[in-house]
Parts: C-alpha cells; structure tokens; sequence
C-alpha cells in the first residue's frame, strides 16, 4: 500500500514539473511586446538657468558703539521703523580705575601751572602798566597764562570722557546710539545691562542693533560654472520667494562674480540682481529665493521629447529607433541641440514624419545592437 502511495506521489510530482518547466518555457517564447512610437515636432525651446540664494537689503548696517560700557537703556523693538538720527540706545560708561586716577592726577597738575601763570600774569600786568616791564614781557606772561587755562580745560574734559563718556553740556555724546539711515530695525542682539566692547582698529567692537532700508532688497545666489559664462550684466531675470511661491518678482542682474567658489566638488559663482517689489507684498530679510535666468531661446525647431533618446554605452553618442518596418526598428544617430530638460531639438539624424520607438521596456534586439 506504501508502495503504491509512493508511486503516485512521484508520478503526480513529475507531471507538476513538467507542467511548471512548459510554463516558463512558454514564457520566455512570447514574442515582444508592441512598442509605443512618436514622431517629431516642430516647438520652442527656452534654455533657463537656476541660482539659489537669499534676499537680503541692499542697505544694512550694524551700529557699534564708540566707548566701552553697559547698556543703560534700549529705545526700539525688532521691527520699528526709525528715522536717520533716532536714538536707538543709550550707553552707561563703566571707566576705567586707573585711567581715572591718572585723569584726575593731570587736573590737579594742570591746576598748579594755572594757578602759578595766574599769579604771574597778574604781577606783570600791575608792572606793565607802570611802565616796569615791556610789552614783550607783558606778551609772554599772557600766553602762559592761556597756554596753562587751556591744558587745565583740556584735563578737565579728559576727565569727563572718561567717567561719563561725554563732555558735559555737549550737544552728542558717545553714550548715544544713533541710527545712521532710516529704515527698520532688523535685529537687537543685545539686552539692557549687557557689557558692550568699542568699536576701533583692532576691535570689530559689539553689535547694538541692525538696521536696513527694505524698500530696496537684492537677490544673492549662487549659479554653476555650466552656466555662468552665459550670463550677463543687466540682464533681466525672475526671483520666486521660498515663503511666496505664488508669485514672481521682476529682477536686473547687477552683478557676476569674476572668481568662483569650490562647494561640494562643484564651482560656484556668487550673482546679485536688484528685485522689484510692491507694497502689496510683505517682504522679510533673508527669505531663501531662486532665480529663474533665461539663458537661450529657439522658436519653430524640430524636436523630440528627450525620454526617446538613448545613448551607446561605448561611444555615449545619442541614437533612436525609427520603424521601418513591422515590429522592426532602425537605430540611427542624431545630433542633438538646444534641451530644456523635457523636449530637445533634433539637428541630424531624424525628420518629420519619422516614428520614434518609445523605449521603455528593453528587447533582445537592443542588446545585440548595443554590442555591435
């Protein structure tokens, strides 16, 4: 019984394999399937170049103070709109020990000379006037006398700068921050009771506020060294906004960087356009942006859509297949011209009216011409 059992197993195994073998073999015995095919059409070409960048004010400052100290008191918030001249924030001075001692220790030795060329000055005044002395004398006298006023002021205000950070009585003083051109306060990055450092040569000195003129906003980018030979000065160009993709800004390129900039293996070259804005629109600094450069145009040329091309895999030259016949196709060399990406002008090798095989799926046939 076993015996039996185990026969029919086998014979019911052998005929499934047969089965399955007959399957695949039929399989891979269907014919190819039909191919899709295109023809060549006359359209326009637009060739655009993309830079990517920031649009950032063309005017935009940093106010550093003049004098080190604390700040005393801030006048305006991120945001407010402020005229040239404005104060912006107030500096309390933090002087120096030392150099406070000195200060006070010329005052009190400027005092002594003036207080001796007074009391000559006076003494030789009473003698000129009696005819004791001559008038050069009298002269000389006078201008130590005036020399001496003089230095004991200058120590004075010496003094006053350093403790107060000003003259007293002055119309300005280096306590005051003031804004230097009318426009909105983009950044304060600094909070009452901060210590501030001077601006001077060897210090860059701390930033109080950051103020710029957003009615007049640039595109910054960068484009790759492919593109930027093509592109020229006062050249009108397209920027679209990151926060507003709805909408399309007029922009001149201004400027073309002569030296590029290695990023990533890949040279760049920084350009910059003045944008053209509305008051419609609220436009913020540092919005990323892409700029839209066209850079070549063709109108009525013959093209094909460039998923129709394929390329020898020694050579790396562009060929179609044309039908010529039924289910047989011809490959045949093109020269190619202007491509936006999607469509690509055909120059050599096809003409109107050819049937063009979509090239989707592979064949046996496209091997064995890739190898010859």
């Amino acid at each position: 019984m076993k015996k039996t059992f185990r026969i029919i197993l086998i014979i019911v195994v052998i005929i499934l394999l047969a089965f399955v073998l007959k399957y695949f073999k039929d399989s891979n015995s269907k014919s190819i399937e039909d191919f899709k095919v295109e023809e060549p059409f006359y359209t326009s070409i637009n060739t655009k170049a993309v830079a990517t960048g920031k649009l950032n004010p063309e005017e935009e400052i940093e106010l550093k103070p003049q004098i080190t100290g604390i700040i005393d008191k801030i006048l305006v918030e991120e945001g407010d709109l402020v005229k040239k001249g404005d104060l912006i924030a107030k500096i309390r001075v933090v002087p120096n020990e030392q150099s406070l001692v000195s200060a006070s220790s010329r005052i009190a030795t400027n005092k002594l000379s003036f207080d001796n060329a007074k009391v000559l000055y006076d003494r030789n005044k009473a003698l000129y006037e009696k005819g004791v002395i001559s008038q050069q004398d009298f002269e000389n006298s006078e201008l130590s006398f005036n020399q001496a006023k003089e230095s004991l002021a200058q120590a004075q205000n010496d003094y006053q700068i350093i403790k107060r950070g000003s003259i007293s009585g002055g119309s300005s003083a280096n306590t005051n921050i003031i804004a230097q051109i009318a426009g909105t306060v983009l950044e304060i990055p600094v909070r009452e009771g901060d210590q501030v450092i001077q601006s001077n040569n060897f210090n860059a000195g701390t930033t109080i506020a950051t103020i710029a003129d957003m009615s007049l906003m640039i595109f910054e980018g960068k484009v790759d060294e492919a593109e930027v030979g093509k592109l020229k000065e006062g050249k009108d160009i397209k920027v679209i906004l990151g926060a507003i993709n709805d909408k399309e800004f007029p922009a001149r390129l201004t400027f073309v960087a002569p030296k590029g900039i290695e990023e990533n293996g890949a040279v760049q070259f920084t350009v910059k356009a003045n944008v053209t804005l509305d008051n419609t629109t609220n436009v913020r600094a540092g919005y990323s942006a892409n700029a839209e450069i066209d850079i070549e145009s063709k109108d009525s040329v013959l093209a094909i859509k460039e998923s129709l091309l394929q390329y020898n895999r020694i050579t790396e030259k562009p060929f179609v297949e044309i039908l010529e016949g039924e289910d047989k196709y011809k490959k045949q060399n093109v020269t190619l011209g202007l491509s936006d990406g999607i469509n690509v002008e055909i120059t050599e090798g096809v003409k109107e009216g050819d049937k063009i095989k979509v090239w989707n799926k592979a064949s046996k046939d496209n091997e064995d011409e890739d190898n010859d």
